[in-house]
């Protein structure tokens, strides 16, 4: 296929690997991030898959998938915080953020257009246009949406607004650095920790610190609590201390201190004490609430959408961040088999929708416990 004008909306890893492969292909590629300060520092953990290690192999960063903790193994823990079964099964925590910082280094600074908000894309036979929230607009022979859960590009795909469905919990999530971990929670280091009431879940293990650091005492301790919210209480729980709504979640900072205290109250009251002393260890906790979202095609013309911007999926699955390395290496892998973009677009679609709702399906089952 001719050099193709690429323009990807979203700056997460998932829009990062498909600019990676483009540019590898020759495209020309730019992604734009409507956050001003960038992504990193924001991911934790996060577990490897098949399709993200070919992804890896397909840029050359292998090595990325050596970074990260191993939690030797698995233990579920009584009310009492004493260790009911366990199970050897190491598993590695690849670090999130040393993935992110390695696949923007593959993309250079004047590719990557922070603090630039995408408000509609448009298309016609020929081009799709973005149009910018600051008026401007910029044509393209192929737009990307890799825009995640709040995706605007879904709507020139789908034809109408694709609100997310609310799955009816939310997570609870921490990142103690490990040297601040409470002596009652040693019980937890170096392994994968679950506990499970009715319509509760908690879980929790370490990962790499800030930098992708490795050494005892660098590291930080994960955890998180999902619990069942009713839709009717939604909107306040996701308002933050300065009164704001948000749609999805709280970042750290963003939870009101009366909230905090009442999660710190609860985990007391109610989970084991370990897991109780790690979220008591948390200053500044945060939170995401649980959403389903599956796309009726993924393509239209001269958009595709990748990642969450397709299928929302359950974060129990650990596939999102594999889902998304799956996706871009499909897209690329159909425009070279391809003369025009519409009918590489389609063989995409075709190649990709079941395997993102087979994903969905998938983490559906691993949520209704929580049902």
């Amino acid at each position: 296929m001719k050099t193709l004008r690429v323009r990807i909306v979203g700056g997460s890893v998932g829009g990062l690997f498909a600019a990676a492969l483009l540019r590898r292909e020759g495209h020309d590629v730019r992604l734009y991030e409507r956050s001003s300060g960038g992504l990193a520092g924001r991911g934790a953990g996060l577990v490897g898959q098949r399709d993200l290690f070919a992804l890896l192999r397909a840029v050359g960063c292998e090595h990325v998938a050596q970074v990260g903790v191993v939690a030797h193994e698995r233990i579920f823990l009584d009310r009492a915080g004493e260790i009911r079964q366990r199970q050897a099964t190491p598993q590695m925590q690849i670090s999130w953020d040393h993935l992110y910082a390695t696949m923007r280094s593959k993309v250079p600074d004047d590719s990557y257009v922070l603090g630039r908000a995408v408000l509609a894309v448009e298309q016609d036979g020929a081009t799709a246009t973005l149009q910018f929230d600051d008026g401007s607009r910029e044509e393209a022979d192929l737009v990307i949406g890799a825009d995640g859960l709040g995706s605007i590009v879904r709507c020139a795909v789908v034809g109408r607004h694709a609100a997310n469905e609310y799955a009816g919990y939310v997570a609870w999530r921490g990142l103690v650095p490990e040297r601040e971990l409470p002596a009652e929670s040693a019980i937890l280091l170096d392994r994968f920790a679950f506990f499970d009431m009715p319509q509760s879940h908690t879980l929790g293990y370490l990962v790499t610190g800030p930098a992708a650091e490795t050494a005892v005492g660098q590291r930080r301790y994960n955890w998180v609590w999902y619990r069942r919210v009713a839709a009717a209480e939604l909107p306040a729980l996701l308002t933050d201390a300065k009164g704001r709504h948000h749609p999805h979640s709280l970042a750290p900072g963003q939870v009101p201190e009366t909230v905090a205290a009442r999660l710190r109250q609860d985990a007391a009251d109610r989970l084991p004490p370990p897991f109780a002393a790690a979220i008591a260890a948390e200053p500044r906790p945060f939170l995401q609430a649980i959403f389903d979202y599956e796309v009726p095609a993924m393509t239209r013309g001269r958009v595709a959408l990748l990642g969450d911007a397709a299928f929302v999926v359950r974060p129990h699955t650990a596939m999102g961040v594999a889902k998304a390395a799956g996706d871009a290496m499909a897209l690329v892998r159909q425009l070279s088999n391809h003369r025009d973009v519409e009918t590489a677009l389609q063989a995409y679609n075709e190649e990709r929708h079941p395997a993102g709702a087979a994903i969905a399906a998938y983490g559906r089952r691993l949520g209704a416990m929580l049902e």
